[in-house]
């Protein structure tokens, strides 16, 4: 094998997909409820999608940011205009998402701490590795960055000071097991960054783009950020990300400040119109949260869950132990998609196109590897 070993892989080639379908290289099916960790938000293949990507390669691939392209401009638009204002830098990853951010809050305020929360997850770049706090991912690649301040997540207001260049925190916490922050504890950090001059920064690159059952996640607990960053759902399928910066800090970038070769380009964000204009509905959205609670609640009556939390199709179960095996087996005995992000936690991050009937289908392939 020549791939580098950097992933623990199952032995499944999947050759197509559909909806929330995928089907390995011998004809087996598989539901899918992981979407390629909250990238296929529209499940695999969405018409909408394959129809705008396929007529812009076909027009135009890619072209240099030093020019514009039309798809590009148009959702700079409207991820400004249905978010916080401002403009926004496109990369092509979370990761590279939250180095522009990191980037951002360091200009803006040179030479101050940024502060995040235990368990964080915020990419494996250098400043974004510096930014997640976890020793078995960080350890290996010592020294890292400087300037980072890791904090159970209750604590960072009162931390919060006039060395304090930002605190970068996700609205739910997704790699370590969807972890819900307090909307409390949100507002609390809010209003000490305010107090001290110091930037909030969301990492939405999990929660944004529907999973929760709002476009983004700070919709749903009052506090607005003065950036957020983007990625996984927004392409559809598709590598892209973003840096959506608030009126505040809108100005704070300079021509050389940052770049991105393939950023931007109008295939990319020819998908990325496609699903917003299929996602940014209410409707759509009011399916989210509705299909999300039905997950919820049927995992919390399966034997052997002790606990269920989530919002909208962002979900976790606690399980006695055995949580990798459990995962294993859902794939190779129940041909179910899912992933464990610890010893006893399960997540759950099917497409948002989900049904009732693939809900029920789900719970009732765990409730065999459970009972």
């Amino acid at each position: 094998m020549t791939l580098a070993p950097t992933y623990a892989r199952y032995d499944v080639t999947f050759q197509s997909g559909s909806g929330c379908v995928l089907t390995d290289s011998d004809g087996v099916e598989y539901l899918d409820f992981l979407s390629g960790i909250a990238v296929n938000n529209l499940g695999h293949c969405h018409p909408a999608v394959v129809s705008a990507v396929q007529e812009q390669v076909g027009r135009l691939m890619h072209v240099s940011n030093l020019f514009y392209n039309a798809p590009n401009v148009e959702l700079a638009s409207r991820l400004a205009s249905r978010s916080l204002g401002g403009v926004v830098f496109f990369c092509n990853s979370g990761a590279e998402a939250n180095e522009a951010a990191l980037k951002l809050v360091r200009k803006a305020r040179p030479r101050g701490d940024i502060i995040v929360a235990h368990n964080a997850f915020h990419g494996r770049t250098y400043g974004a590795l510096s930014a997640t706090p976890q020793e078995a991912k960080q350890a290996p690649f010592a020294p890292l960055v400087p300037g980072f301040i890791a904090v159970p997540a209750h604590e960072i207001p009162s931390l919060v000071g006039a060395g304090t260049a930002a605190v970068l925190i996700e609205p739910v916490q997704g790699e370590s097991g969807v972890n819900i922050m307090d909307p409390a504890l949100l507002a609390a950090i809010r209003s000490a960054c305010d107090a001290a001059g110091a930037a909030l920064v969301f990492d939405e690159v999990q929660t944004g783009m529907g999973r929760t059952g709002t476009l983004w996640a700070y919709e749903q607990v009052g506090v607005v950020p003065d950036a957020m960053t983007l990625a996984k759902g927004l392409g559809g399928g598709l590598p892209i990300g973003a840096l959506v910066i608030g009126e505040r800090l809108k100005d704070v970038f300079a021509p050389g400040d940052h770049g991105s070769t393939f950023a931007g380009g109008p295939v990319v964000s020819s998908a990325a119109l496609a699903v917003l204009d299929v996602i940014d509905d209410e409707a759509f959205l009011a399916g989210v949260r509705e299909q999300g609670e039905r997950l919820l609640e049927g995992l919390r009556e399966l034997p052997g869950v002790l606990s269920a939390r989530g919002r909208g199709l962002m979900v976790a179960a606690e399980v006695a132990g055995g949580a990798p095996e459990l995962a294993k087996r859902a794939l190779l005995e129940e041909r179910l998609i899912i992933n464990a992000t610890g010893p006893t936690t399960l997540r759950f991050l099917p497409p948002l196109i989900v049904t009732a009937e693939q809900v029920d289908d789900a719970l009732a392939r765990i409730r065999k590897l459970l009972s």
